[in-house]
């Protein structure tokens, strides 16, 4: 893009660089009209510096500026160079205490739960770093931007309101003084005027309307004809319509139009096009056209070039202010003033008010310049955040109007500051005083909701996506109200009083409008064709709860308000009810001889509505008149006496009667709005404000009238009345035989009722109703949300009701309820309840949900039959009610009651039909347990004299009335308890009578003397303590039985097995693997195992059965038989990599020949295990194949596998892989010749092979020259000698079957296919060694694994693991026969020569270059293809031999030209050993060789130290390899953990343990290929120290470390801003774990193109880093990513936990987090076995959403 406009950047215009500050300075000091000077200036030359092409240059446009137009102002400002006047000022200004850093998107910010006044209040990382609040519990968030930090704010703190950086000093407590009095005059006056004129001329500009010409006094006379095409954002366009649209309008590229949106979307406006008015005009008219069919079309205007630059400028003025008054607070009072003084234009005139007013009609990078600017200067200066505070709420009406019509989200907004000023105790309470904010809000908030019904509700139409959107802007405005709420006032003012009670009489009025919204009836006979809006209603009461419960704390702390609030909301429920009886005529109901007045009404036929927000504030207002104690202190204030309960009962009631009749299925067909209303009247979102208060409601209204009454009423309304009035109304119900639906029904209602009841009774644990404080109510929930099960910390939160805070008041008393279990690798921490608690469980708690109460029920009875209790449930112990709720209990012995109990315990003895069931049995058990409980504590509480009037034990023992003389209740109780259809009940029944007989005592006892009493009670107490001592010793007695018994089994079973140790030996071996191959099989134990070479120990043919798992046959391995494979997964790795940025650049000509030691890249296979038929999987394959034909078809997501790239699912564990391993047996045992003859020592074995390479060289050589005369041939060949025994036109017969050599092709294919990243072809040279390669990577990566975790190296390895390397081991050993002879061998001369110099090869690696097992894997597997020719009897086990001693030698050179032990004086005592002695003497072999560049060591010890540690590695390597290879068990010595297994494994691969004398035995020919190696020129550089090398051992790569404490990860990434889009902060910055970069992910500026598709940096990022695979942690979620390719990903539990063991992805609680190494560690684990693609596929299979997902873009 900028390449076209480069020769613009040269051409500055020469009078611009010869302007000087200093004298338009002087000019101006003279100057009688400055502001026309002032202006003229601007005018000229604005329009010379900015908007001079299509592309801003923005460096050369702000130094032109600086030079040309700042710097006069500066000079004029400070009347000398600023260089030395704003220092001047800076000193004689006094620090400020407050911060007042603007927050960055994404930047950290930290409140304090226990200091701050409310959650806004936040501070920045370093203050929060220097202040006291670190060590207190801090709730930590990343910023959305816009907010600043309030350190230094005394008002927005408990304590602790300053960090160490501004600290007050003592001297400055006085008063707050005049900031101007540290400036001089002259300077006051300058700044002054200039600030007045530059601020207006910036505002005059921004807000400017006019698109072509500007204001008169900036117009020149030469005016160029060049505009500009300026698209605006909006929030409704998305990027890909944008980008869509540019590039159809103004023909630019992808690309260039990626980078226009991003600018839009950044700064809220961008020019796309430059050129003359028609121009431009064309591309408007596009765009307007193209974006305008689903939605409004984007925003563009065609603007005149002097006005964008004029703008420009402005913009650059403003951010120029801002930074001016940062050298003095005096000249930010200036700023201030300037900014609020009235214009000439009266009301809204001042700057400030222009520009707010104007808001919505600025652009978002203007918008966030000017709000940046208020919140520099307004807001940091106290006097004028006063007034400023009167501006906004003057204007407040209008800036929400604004708001709500705009099309930017509300961080962008004006509107947005109001919570920097409403938060702001004081300043809300003036606003509050003076400007009556709280009407205003509210009056603002009902302006916006105009549809009502007839009454005057609220009526909401559909919620569709625009109408949710319109309604969350409405609801900012709720936010606002919450926030002028937040702080209550300590002190009332008469003028606070009365504008707090206006605000009240506007949220009654809204409230009104509220009540009975959204009405609903009952559907009978179809179901509901339409399902009503409810959502609408439900959010906003949802929104409202907390200020609702706000209003009522503010009430609560002043007597008159509350009382004169009581008053009103009294009122406005009386008016609601004013059509209360209207239509519904009135009848007479009466039971027992009681009689009472009521209307007629079913809810199951008229409407009704769930929300009653007007009678439920009037229930929270009466429960505090009872808390303040109000009620009993001005009784004659409050109207108490005119209340009418049935009237204040009749909706709540109405409410819960609907609850009940939905539980019963009754109004099934009114679809799901009813039952998602029902869940969320009863959420712990919403209850506090509907379903508890109702509860309030019908307690307040029983509290005042007969209880006889209203259970009358009840039943009436719960359509129960005529059941129970009936006198043999129980055999009625069975007698008529009716619909079995309705008799559920009703059974279903009367359990609901009784449960209404055992409620009303029950809940006393609201401070006002109860006894008690807010600390009993949340002990309660806490042990009941525990007695369901335990819990992690955040589940519980989520149960329990938050506070406007976001506090549940959790934290204080948990501790006192609940132990905290930690949590282990996975899972999270838990809270148990405290087996004290139990007691307090109430089954029927208010707050359960169906499922809860039946969990609670069965995990509290399973707890008491392991503690051996008998499992009653009996209800708990309750606190006293307060005196204006106590006449309540009353309703447990009234006669109505009485009469309910005994009808349904009639039924119960009775037990005929299904008019009964025996969950309505037990409540009422419950309730009778209730009344018993409630006698006793009376009984307990006595005064003297006083009687009880709760009599109900005498009333259970009457029989029932004269006519049909029921047997009394108790009578009936103790029936029942021997009927065997209640086995659940018996333990309540039985507890009932026995604290029937004991409240019967108390009577009695308390009626003659106190004293017999006790003394019963004790000798009950001891007998029954005694009882429980008895059943603990018998069973303590038990258990050391038991535990003896166990004891003699185990002895006895030691026994056996020692006796019978060779059968239990063979029984073990023939189980030890799945695929049964005896590997550590009981070897004859005196001889030593050895691995290879002539002494190799010969192990016994096995034969190996093994199952596959589709067909379930069970076959033999054999070479002549079907093939069986493994599953496997291949992949490209770089996990042990030391040099990630080089990757193979060019595969197709890459030769993998060598292996680099840095490892930079290398193919790993891993397998699961699973064994199968190849025909079988054959078949299974190509069922998935075609099964993924058809579904791409059908539905174009991705499975969690890509069957183009040949991968599938394990049929049995499901685990992904893209090919499969053959079977073999050892391999070399097929092609092992016999040994006869003596076999060559090294340097004999090296001249035999080399005289083979030289006769195969030159038989290669004659085959490519044309075959011109035979007869020359022949004799060539005669001149040829052969070595005796070599055979070269002998090729050797393949011993495999064809299914078997199929398998081999198929799998060295895939190797190489994904190695290489190529496609496949089975011919290719290369194919071998990457099997090689594979074959070799895959060990080393299992060692490293190993050694990391101290591992031993023959231990017992997962059966996976072992099966997979003895797999690959074999399968790489056998690969040669499937290839071409004449391929293999050349790759054998070729590896041969890089350690036996030979002429013909020229460009070969140095010593240092190559990895040296990846050497002997190559050299060993690739011999046979040599070996088969060669008749002269040398055993291929000697072959090997030497291979691996010449190998081992070159590595022995290696580590020591690379080790650099410094002598670092820890030079052992004791006299040097021979191996001390070898290894000197070598190295001065080595020193002589180099020319002496090489280090003098004096030290033999240390040399030996570096290579023993050097070479551990690569014998472990070696060791496994001859291990699977050879099929010799290895030594038990190494089966264990240990360190002194060097010598062992000396022994096993039969090397010396002194290993330097392999250099002494064969010194002839070691000499001469010393020499060789060191004369290379590279090995020469490095000695020179002109190149690095790999020293060794090999550090194991690790991932990243990271910060223990995750905010400094969040700080780190805060700052790191997106490398492509100029310094703009990153919106996701992604950290890998890999190699510790940060990336800017999921963002369109950072896409890179790969293999020809857009992927996002982390994608492009795994395959430079990880070849494909990556680790990564997004920062801002605290989210592991794992990815894999372009199409797969999953997320993964990040290893920070808080303190409650639980991780926290997504930031959503702020709780602080720490790294916990243990998960860190597993994740490192997964990484470095390869697993993290397997990982991948897992978590996809088992969450399909995953799939969905587009990783390739994150």
């Amino acid at each position: 893009m900028a390449s076209e406009l480069e020769p613009e950047v040269p051409a500055i215009d020469q009078s611009l660089l010869e302007c000087s500050a200093e004298e338009t300075a002087g000019k101006w000091l003279q100057s009688t009209d400055l502001t026309r000077e002032v202006y003229q200036h601007l005018a000229h030359y604005v329009p010379k510096i900015y908007c001079r092409g299509p592309n801003p240059f923005p460096q050369k446009e702000d130094m032109l500026a600086q030079h040309v137009l700042l710097g006069p102002l500066e000079w004029y400002l400070c009347g000398e160079d600023p260089a030395f006047g704003f220092p001047k000022l800076e000193q004689a200004n006094k620090p400020s205490h407050l911060c007042g850093r603007v927050f960055k998107v994404g930047e950290p910010t930290y409140s304090c739960r226990d200091c701050a006044v409310d959650p806004t209040c936040v501070l920045c990382m370093e203050c929060f770093l220097g202040s006291i609040h670190r060590d207190h519990r801090y709730r930590m968030t990343t910023s959305g931007g816009g907010g600043f930090c309030d350190c230094g704010d005394t008002e927005a703190w408990k304590e602790g309101p300053y960090c160490e950086k501004h600290e007050l000093n003592t001297s400055e407590t006085e008063e707050e003084e005049d900031p101007l009095i540290h400036l001089p005059e002259d300077v006051i006056a300058r700044t002054y005027s200039i600030f007045a004129i530059m601020f207006h001329y910036a505002v005059e500009i921004l807000t400017w309307e006019k698109e072509s010409e500007l204001p008169a006094d900036l117009e020149t006379v030469e005016k160029s004809d060049t505009y500009y095409c300026m698209l605006f954002n909006d929030e409704v366009h998305t990027y890909e319509q944008v980008i869509y649209t540019l590039q159809k309008a103004v023909n630019c590229t992808q690309k260039e139009a990626i980078g226009f949106a991003t600018t839009v979307d950044r700064d809220g406006r961008r020019s796309v096009r430059y050129g003359d008015f028609q121009y431009c005009e064309q591309a408007k008219s596009v765009i307007v056209r193209n974006t305008s069919r689903q939605t409004k079309p984007l925003k563009v205007q065609v603007m005149h070039s002097s006005i964008v630059a004029h703008q420009n400028f402005g913009l650059k003025l403003l951010s120029w202010l801002g930074s001016i008054i940062g050298y003095s607070d005096g000249l930010r009072r200036i700023l201030c003033q300037v900014g609020l003084q009235e214009g000439p234009d009266g009301e809204n005139s001042s700057l400030v008010d222009r520009l707010m007013l104007n808001d919505s009609k600025l652009w978002k990078g203007a918008r966030s310049v000017y709000h940046q600017l208020f919140m520099s200067s307004l807001l940091m200066d106290l006097k004028y955040k006063k007034l400023f505070a009167v501006r906004f709420a003057k204007n407040y009406e209008r800036l929400q109007s604004d708001y709500v019509t705009d099309d930017h989200d509300r961080e962008f907004s004006v509107a947005d500051l109001s919570v920097q000023i409403f938060t702001v105790p004081s300043l809300a309470r003036m606003l509050i005083t003076e400007e009556n904010l709280l009407t205003i809000i509210i009056k603002t908030f009902m302006d916006h909701l105009r549809h009502r019904d007839a009454q005057g509700r609220f009526q909401f139409e559909r919620y569709t996506a625009l109408q949710a959107f319109k309604f969350r802007r409405v609801q900012s405005l709720i936010l606002d109200l919450k926030y002028v709420l937040i702080s209550k006032p300590t002190e009332w003012s008469d003028g606070l009083r009365q504008k707090f009670l206006e605000g009240f009489d506007a949220f009654l009025e809204l409230l009104k409008c509220m009540q009975g919204m959204d009405p609903i009836t009952r559907q009978v006979g179809q179901h509901i064709e339409m399902e009503p809006e409810w959502e609408a209603a439900f959010t906003l009461q949802m929104k409202l709860t907390h200020v609702i419960s706000m209003m009522q704390d503010w009430c609560a702390l002043d007597e008159k308000v509350l009382i004169e609030a009581y008053k009103k909301c009294l009122a406005v429920l009386t008016q609601c009810h004013g059509g209360f009886t209207d239509g519904e005529q009135p009848i007479t109901l009466s039971i027992c001889g009681h009689s009472v007045e009521t209307i007629r009404y079913c809810v199951s036929q008229e409407k009704v509505s769930i929300h009653l927000p007007v009678s439920r504030l009037l229930a929270g207002l009466h429960v505090l008149l009872s808390k303040s104690e109000v009620a009993y202190k001005f009784p004659e204030l409050l109207p108490l006496s005119e209340l009418s309960p049935p009237m204040l009962i009749e909706h709540p009631l109405r409410c819960l009667v609907l609850c009940a009749q939905v539980h019963a299925g009754m109004w099934r067909r009114n679809g799901f709005s009813l039952v998602n209303q029902i869940y969320y009247y009863h959420n712990v979102k919403c209850r506090r404000e509907m379903f508890d208060k109702d509860i309030i409601m019908l307690q307040t209204g029983v509290s005042m009238m007969d209880p006889n009454h209203f259970l009358m009423i009840m039943l009436s309304r719960f359509e129960l009345y005529q059941i129970f009035s009936a006198p043999d109304c129980g055999k009625r119900l069975s007698s008529e035989i009716t619909h079995k639906d309705v008799v559920q029904q009703n059974n279903t209602l009367i359990e609901e009722m009784l449960y209404l009841i055992i409620m009303l009774v029950g809940e006393r644990f609201t401070p006002g109703v109860g006894q008690v404080n807010a600390t009993d109510e949340i002990k309660r929930e806490i042990i009941h949300q525990l007695s369901i099960k335990p819990m992690a910390h955040s589940e519980l939160v989520k149960s329990l009701p938050e506070d406007e805070n976001k506090e549940t008041g959790m934290e204080s008393v948990i501790e006192a309820v609940a132990h905290f279990k930690k949590p282990g690798l996975t899972g999270k921490g838990m809270y148990e309840l405290k087996p004290e608690c139990a007691k307090e469980f109430n089954l029927y708690f208010y707050h359960f949900s169906r499922a809860e109460q039946s969990k609670a029920e069965e995990a509290q009875r399973k707890l008491k039959r392991q503690n051996r209790e008998d499992t009653a449930l009996p209800p708990p112990i309750l606190p006293p009610f307060c005196p204006l709720f106590a006449s309540l209990v009353n309703i447990l012995q009234s006669d109505v009651m009485l009469c309910v109990m005994r009808t349904v315990l009639q039924w119960a003895v009775e037990h005929t039909g299904c008019a009964w069931s025996e969950s309505m049995l037990q409540r009422v058990l419950h309730l009778i347990g209730m009344a018993l409980q409630e006698e006793k504590q009376h009984l307990e509480n006595v005064m003297e004299e006083h009687v009880v009037t709760f009599t109900f034990t005498q009333k259970i023992s009457k029989p029932g009335e004269a006519p049909n003389n029921s047997p009394s209740i108790l009578a009936m109780l103790e029936t029942l308890q021997n009927a065997p259809y209640l086995e659940v009940h018996k333990d309540m029944i039985r507890w009932i009578l026995k604290t029937f007989n004991a409240i019967k005592k108390m009577r009695e006892s308390s009626s003659t003397s106190p004293v017999a009493e006790t003394e019963e009670t004790i000798t009950e107490e001891s007998s029954r303590d005694k009882d429980k001592a008895e059943r603990k010793r018998k069973a303590e007695i038990a258990r050391l039985r038991r535990e003896k018994v166990m004891a003699q089994m185990s002895e006895m079973q030691r026994h056996f097995i020692d006796e019978n140790k060779e059968l239990f030996q063979q029984t073990l071996g023939l189980e030890a693997s799945n695929s049964a191959v005896l590997d550590n099989s009981p070897m004859v134990s005196d001889v030593t195992l050895t691995a290879l070479g002539p002494a190799q120990t010969q192990v016994p043919k096995q034969r190996q059965f093994v199952t596959c798992i589709l067909c379930q046959e069970e076959q033999e391995v054999k070479v002549e038989s079907k093939a069986m494979v493994l599953a496997a997964f291949v992949q490209r790795s770089t996990v042990l990599s030391k040099n990630r940025s080089k990757g193979i650049q060019d595969p197709e000509k890459h030769d993998p020949l060598f292996m680099h030691p840095d490892l930079s890249c290398g193919t790993h296979t891993g397998s699961c295990g699973h064994i199968m038929h190849a025909h079988c999987w054959q078949r299974y394959f190509d069922s998935v194949q075609a099964k993924e034909q058809r579904r791409q078809q059908r539905l174009r997501l991705h499975t969690s596998y890509d069957v183009e790239n040949g991968e599938f699912l394990c049929p049995l564990c499901e685990c992904l892989s893209n090919t499969v391993i053959p079977l073999l047996l050892p391999p070399r045992n097929i092609f092992n010749k016999l040994n006869f003859s003596d076999q060559p020592n090294l340097t004999q074995w090296i001249r035999t092979i080399s005289q083979q390479i030289n006769a195969l060289q030159i038989l290669r050589k004659e085959e490519s020259i044309p075959n011109i005369a035979s007869s020359k041939n022949s004799k060539n060949m005669d001149k040829l000698q052969l070595p005796e025994g070599f055979r070269p036109d002998f090729h050797p017969k393949n011993p495999y079957s064809d299914s078997i050599k199929e398998m081999l092709t198929t799998f060295g294919t895939a190797v190489y296919k994904v190695g290489l990243k190529v496609h496949p072809n089975e011919e290719d040279p290369r194919v071998p060694l990457m099997c090689w390669g594979s074959c070799a990577y895959t060990i080393q990566s299992i060692e490293r694994i190993l050694s990391d975790e101290d591992k031993p190296l023959f231990g017992p390895l997962p059966c996976r693991l072992d099966d997979c390397l003895r797999s690959l081991t074999r399968f790489a050993a056998a690969h040669w026969t499937v290839a071409l002879l004449s391929v293999v061998q050349g790759h054998f001369c070729k590896l041969f020569a890089s350690l036996v110099p030979d002429d013909s090869y020229g460009d070969l690696p140095c010593i240092l270059d190559i990895d040296m097992f990846h050497l002997l894997v190559g050299l060993v597997l690739a011999f046979p293809a040599l070996h088969c020719q060669d008749f002269s009897g040398i055993s291929l086990g000697t072959g090997d031999l030497h291979i691996f001693h010449l190998v081992t030698m070159a590595h022995i050179v290696q580590i020591l030209l690379t080790s650099c032990t410094e002598a670092n004086g820890m030079d052992q005592e004791t006299p040097a050993g021979e191996e001390e002695l070898a290894v000197l003497a070598l190295y001065k072999t080595l020193r002589q060789c180099t020319g002496s560049v090489l280090k003098e060591i004096p030290s033999g010890w240390h040399l030996w130290r570096s290579v023993r540690a050097g070479i551990m590695p690569f014998l472990k390597c070696s060791a496994l390899f001859f291990h699977y290879l050879s099929g010799v068990p290895a030594p038990p010595e190494i089966q264990v953990a240990g360190t002194r297994h060097f010598e062992h494994l000396c022994n096993y691969l039969s090397l010396p343990s002194n290993l330097i004398s392999l250099f002494q035995e064969n010194s002839e020919i070691t000499k001469v290929l010393i020499e060789s190696w060191c004369q290379n020129s590279e090995v020469k550089r490095y000695l020179n120290g002109e190149r690095d090398a790999i020293s060794y051992p090999r550090e194991s790569n690790k991932l990243i470390g990271l910060p223990e404490d995750y905010s400094s990860l969040i700080n780190q990434a805060s700052n790191f801003s997106c490398p492509k889009s100029g310094g703009d902060k990153s919106r996701a910055p992604t950290l890998c774990l890999v190699c510790g970069t940060l990336l800017c992910s999921q963002s369109y500026c950072c896409q890179t193109e790969l293999e020809g598709e857009d992927v996002g940096a982390c994608t492009a990022h795994t395959y430079s880093c990880g070849s494909g695979v990556g680790i990564f942690l997004r920062v801002r979620e605290c989210q592991v990513l794992f990815l894999a390719g372009k199409t797969k990903g999953c997320f993964y539990s990040p290893p920070y936990l808080d303190d409650y063991g639980e991780t926290d992805q997504g930031l959503r609680r702020g709780n602080p987090l720490h790294l916990c190494k243990e998960r860190f560690k597993k994740i490192q684990r997964l990484w470095q076995q390869h697993s993290v693609t397997e990982e991948i596929g897992h978590a996809q299979e088992a969450n399909q959403t995953l799939v969905g997902v587009d990783w390739q873009h994150l």
